[in-house]
């Protein structure tokens, strides 16, 4: 393409700018927990139980997801039905929402008081307990299923629909659907997806600081916390930190290695086609998984709604006070985000070799939010008080994890825009600001509503950097909400889950609308 043998544009020189800056906020860091490492030899056997369970919590998590998510997503990919957008929707739900809140659910419907262990006491069947490898592998399931269905749905629909209307001439039964359908693409997507899961749950630190915990249910990510914050042993704090890379590195380029999608060919884009052999166990089957997913989703959410909603009008001044340090950092966490993400993406979208570009963009992925984190304090503690720059330390950290997800929302948009509208501009002389504002941006806007409204919503929900540095009176809602369900204040607790929940999915879709309104694509 032409453009790539022009000079830079100023967005693009600023991009260029911003990918070196995002690069040194991720690598620097990292370099200082380097330094300070003290090598493999001082993990003790704390540390190995903690990196075996990590392991071990994330490979079933995955196996299990993807399992769950198997005929969720072959039920949604053979079936019309009313109200499937809504159920699709509801998919993402579980995506943006804070992690607590979903823990707060999952015991309000299978803890020791919840709705299954009433029904089970009852029934004189004993009861279930959900703390331990048991309960972290739940709440990864919960959290995951619908990003595996989504996925797995994903590739199930690439199928073209001349070759489900070849199946139906060759009077296909489902043993033959399965050998030239089904097979092949789990086959493809199946161990992506599994990896994928893998990687996010080997970082996962809220689930196992509410629901683990203990010599025998520690991550790695809790492990940092506790070195961290119990012990100040900054060393051993830097050491684990490298090993949760190591780990995330090596679950990433396994998740690279095996992305991959069932090759059926090209189709002609005509509307999908019902499956041949569709039978009434078929339909049994298929409504019974939708059936159990959609309970299994929708209940701790309901949950959490009825027995927290009555709490909201009186929860104390300090939860509220905690809100508001929540939007406050979740905004200026989004603002920073998108001033990153724009000028990257239209740089990444304007160069012939854009997978170097691509790869510093999506650096935080391998990187875990806790180890930048232990990693900047290295680094400011020297000079100054790194608790006094808690929330600002915070945000930052959230605009790095969320600038992945807002690049792939945006490099798609920006390459199409360049190659399209951008060409037009040229061919009118339009340059700078004026070529930006009236040929590049109004075909952005609708990504960038979605990745705002992704890194809104995950700013807010954020449990973890906070944790590390936060003192009181620095509490966002997510700790505020921790601490209240620490000091067996439930009801606060419940009440500040809804909140929470509430100003999530309502920042979510302010942006996310906010980027419709008016926008070109």
């Amino acid at each position: 393409m032409a453009a790539r043998a022009q000079p830079l544009s100023w967005v693009q020189a600023t991009g260029g700018v911003f990918i070196l800056l995002v690069a040194l906020l991720i690598l620097g860091p990292l370099i200082a927990v380097v330094l300070r490492a003290e090598g493999f030899g001082g993990l003790g056997a704390s540390d190995w139980a903690a990196i075996r369970f990590t392991l071990l919590q994330a490979a079933l998590s995955a196996l299990l997801s993807c399992l769950a998510a198997v005929p969720v997503a072959r039920a949604l990919a053979r079936r019309r039905f009313t109200g499937r957008g809504a159920y699709v929707a509801l998919m993402g739900a579980p995506f943006i929402l804070p992690v607590l809140v979903a823990v707060l659910g999952l015991l309000a419907v299978f803890g020791r008081a919840g709705w299954v262990n009433a029904v089970l006491t009852d029934l004189g069947a004993g009861t279930v307990d959900i703390y331990g490898l048991g309960g972290v592998v739940l709440a990864h399931v919960f959290l995951n299923l619908p990003l595996a269905t989504r996925l797995l749905l994903q590739a199930w629909l690439s199928i073209p629909s001349e070759r489900m209307r070849l199946a139906h001439a060759l009077n296909f039964g489902p043993r033959a659907m399965r050998r030239h359908f089904e097979i092949p693409v789990l086959r493809a997507a199946l161990p992506g997806a599994a990896l994928v899961i893998f990687l996010i749950c080997t970082t996962s630190f809220a689930v196992a600081l509410t629901l683990g915990g203990g010599p025998s249910a520690t991550t790695v990510e809790l492990a940092i916390y506790q070195a961290f914050r119990f012990e100040f042993d900054l060393g051993r704090a830097a050491l684990l930190g490298m090993v949760q890379v190591g780990i995330c590195i090596g679950a990433g380029l396994l998740a690279w290695l095996f992305a991959a999608q069932a090759s059926f060919g090209a189709g002609l884009d005509r509307p999908a086609m019902s499956w041949p052999g569709d039978g009434q166990a078929a339909r049994f089957t298929d409504g019974l998984a939708l059936g159990l997913a959609g309970l299994f989703l929708l209940l701790p959410l309901l949950a959490v709604t009825l027995e927290g909603i009555g709490a909201v009008v009186s929860l104390p001044g300090s939860t509220w006070a905690a809100a508001l340090r929540s939007i406050l950092v979740a905004l200026g966490s989004t603002a920073l985000a998108v001033t990153l993400a724009v000028p990257i993406a239209l740089l990444i979208a304007g160069r012939a070799a854009r997978a170097g570009l691509e790869a510093v963009g999506l650096l935080s992925i391998a990187v875990s939010p806790l180890v930048i984190g232990t990693g900047l304090f290295l680094i400011v503690f020297p000079v100054a008080n790194p608790v006094a720059l808690s929330l600002p330390i915070t945000g930052l950290v959230n605009a790095l994890v969320a600038l992945p997800f807002l690049l792939r929302a945006l490099i798609p948009a920006a390459t199409e825009a360049e190659a399209t509208h951008g060409r037009l501009a040229d061919a009118l002389g339009m340059h700078g600001m004026a070529r930006f504002r009236h040929a590049i941006l109004p075909r952005l806007r609708r990504p960038l509503g979605f990745g705002a409204g992704l890194a809104a919503a995950f700013s807010m929900g954020d449990l973890g950097v906070i944790a590390l540095f936060s003192a009181p009176g620095q509490e966002t809602l997510p700790l505020e909400m921790y601490r209240l369900f620490g000091s067996y204040r439930t009801d606060d607790a419940q009440g500040a889950a809804v909140l929470l929940m509430a100003l999530s999915l309502g920042l979510f879709w302010l942006f996310d609308r906010g980027g419709r309104v008016n926008a070109s694509t």
